[in-house]
C-alpha cells in the first residue's frame, strides 16, 4: 500500500483525473451558490410584506388616479413607485405591467384595511384592492428583476469559472509539455539526427515514454550503423571475387561456356549494385547529387540510346521545356529500368514515352502494349524481389528490384510512381517529379 501511493500520485492519468474532477466540483459549487443567492434575494423581494407607506397612502394613490381612472397618470405612478396597478370594470381591463403574472381571479381575502380597501393574497404575494365608483383598483409591488446585486453575483461567478478554465488549461498544458518535446525529438530523429535525445524531466507515464523513445533511438542508431557496416563488408567481399572472376574470364578461350559464365558474373555484379543502390535510396537521409537539367531534353537524350532496328521508342515532348533540379544518374537509372521492362514485356510493339508538365510537377509516362499485369499483382510489383510470374527466367523476369528502385528514386526526389495495367492491353508507368528550380 505504501509503495502504491507514490506511484499513484505520480501518475499522469491520476493527476488529470484530479484536475477534471476538481473542475467539475468547483463549477457545480459556483453555479449552486450563485443561483441560491439570486433565488434568495428574489424570494426576499417577492415575499416581504408590503411597506407601511403603501398601506397608509393607498387612498392617495387611488385619488391621484381618479374616478374614472386616468390611465396615463396610473402608468406614471406605477413607474415611479415600482407598482403593478390593475384596473377592472365592466368597460376597462387594464394593467400597468404586461409581464405581470398576477391572477386576480384567484385572490384570497386576508383583511379589511378601510371601508373600500382590502388586503388580498395571490399566492405568496400581497395585493391591495380598492373599490371606488364602480372600478376596482389592485395595487401590488412590481415583480423584481435582476438587481445590481444579482448581476454582480452572476459576473463574479462567471469570472471564477473563467479563472478555473484558464487554470486548468495551464495545468494540463504543463502536464503535457513533454509531448511537444517528444514531437520535436521525433522530427529531429526523422530528419537524420540520430544522436538527438529528448531530455527526461518527469517520472510519470510521459517520462517513461520519453525514455522509451530515447532507447528506441539508441537501438535504431545501432541497427543502422550495423546495417551500414554489413553492406560495406558485402560490397567489399563480393566485388573482389567478382572482379577476379572477370579477370580470369579474359584468359579463357571464347566459347559457349565463357559466355554463360560472363553472363552469370555480370548478373551477380548487377545484383550487388542494385542492392547497394536500393539501400542508399531506402532512407530519406541519403543525399541526392542534383543538377539543373532541362527535363524534356534530358529524357530525349536518354530515349535516343534505344533507337535501333529492333527496339523502337515513340517520344512525345511538350512544346516548352522546363528546368528541374534532379539527380541525373539516378533518373537515368529510373528511366532505363522502366523502359527495359516495357521493351522486355512489350511483345515487340513500340513503347510510348511521354513528357508533360503541370504547374508544380513533371510527368514521365512510359506505356507498352504488352501482356499487362494482373490486377492482384499491380500493387505488389514495386516491392523488392517481387515478380508477378515466378515461372519466368532471370533473362525475362529479372531479380524483381527494378521497379522497387524506380519507386525509391521517385520518392527520394519528393515525387511518386504509379502503375496502371490491363491484361492483354499493356502497362502504363507514370512518374511524377516535383519541379524545383534553382
Amino acid at each position: 500500500m505504501k509503495s502504491l501511493l507514490p506511484r499513484l500520485t505520480s501518475s499522469l492519468f491520476f493527476r488529470l483525473f484530479l484536475i477534471f474532477s476538481a473542475t467539475v466540483i468547483l463549477f457545480l459549487i459556483i453555479i449552486t451558490l450563485s443561483l441560491r443567492q439570486i433565488d434568495q434575494n428574489w424570494r426576499r423581494e417577492r415575499t416581504a410584506p408590503l411597506p407601511v407607506f403603501y398601506l397608509d397612502n393607498v387612498r392617495l394613490m387611488v385619488d391621484a388616479i381618479g374616478v374614472p381612472p386616468d390611465l396615463r397618470r396610473a402608468e406614471e405612478l406605477a413607474r415611479d413607485l415600482s407598482l403593478t396597478i390593475i384596473i377592472r370594470s365592466p368597460h376597462i381591463n387594464w394593467q400597468s405591467d404586461d409581464q405581470s403574472d398576477l391572477d386576480i381571479s384567484s385572490a384570497v381575502f386576508m383583511r379589511e384595511l378601510s371601508d373600500d380597501a382590502q388586503m388580498l393574497a395571490v399566492g405568496n404575494e400581497q395585493v391591495i384592492r380598492v373599490a371606488r365608483g364602480g372600478y376596482e383598483y389592485f395595487l401590488n409591488r412590481k415583480a423584481p428583476s435582476l438587481s445590481d446585486y444579482d448581476i454582480a453575483v452572476v459576473y463574479i461567478g462567471l469570472g471564477f469559472a473563467i479563472f478555473i478554465l484558464f487554470s486548468n488549461y495551464w495545468l494540463v498544458r504543463r502536464l503535457l509539455d513533454p509531448v511537444n518535446r517528444l514531437r520535436q525529438g521525433a522530427e529531429k530523429i526523422c530528419e537524420g539526427d540520430l544522436g538527438y535525445r529528448v531530455e527526461v524531466t518527469r517520472t510519470d507515464e510521459l517520462g517513461e515514454l520519453t525514455e522509451s523513445v530515447n532507447h528506441m533511438a539508441d537501438s535504431l542508431q545501432s541497427m543502422l550503423e550495423a546495417k551500414r557496416q554489413l553492406l560495406l563488408a558485402i560490397s567489399h567481399e563480393l566485388r573482389t571475387p567478382v572482379t577476379r572472376a572477370k579477370l580470369q574470364l579474359e584468359f579463357m578461350e571464347d566459347n559457349a561456356l565463357k559466355d554463360t559464365l560472363s553472363d552469370d558474373i555480370n548478373e551477380i555484379d548487377l545484383l550487388i549494385s542494385d542492392l547497394l543502390e536500393a539501400e542508399r535510396l531506402s532512407t530519406q537521409h541519403s543525399a541526392l547529387i542534383s543538377d539543373d537539367v532541362d527535363f524534356a531534353d534530358f529524357i530525349s537524350m536518354l530515349t535516343a540510346q534505344y533507337q535501333n532496328e529492333e527496339e523502337q521508342l515513340e517520344l512525345s515532348l511538350p512544346d516548352e521545356d522546363r528546368a528541374m533540379h534532379i539527380d541525373k544518374l539516378r533518373v537515368r537509372l529510373l528511366f532505363a529500368n522502366i523502359v527495359n521492362n516495357a521493351i522486355r514485356h512489350g511483345r515487340g510493339n513500340p513503347v510510348h514515352v511521354t513528357v508533360s508538365f503541370a504547374e508544380h510537377e513533371a510527368l514521365l509516362e512510359v506505356k507498352d502494349q504488352g501482356e499487362g499485369i494482373p490486377a492482384e499483382h499491380v500493387r505488389h510489383v514495386q516491392e523488392p524481389f517481387y515478380r508477378a510470374d515466378n515461372s519466368r527466367t532471370r533473362n525475362t523476369g529479372g531479380f524483381g528490384l527494378g521497379l522497387y528502385l524506380c519507386n525509391l528514386i521517385a520518392e527520394a526526389h519528393g515525387g511518386r510512381m504509379e502503375i496502371r495495367s490491363n491484361v492483354g492491353q499493356g502497362t502504363i508507368v507514370s512518374v511524377y517529379l516535383p519541379i524545383i528550380e534553382h
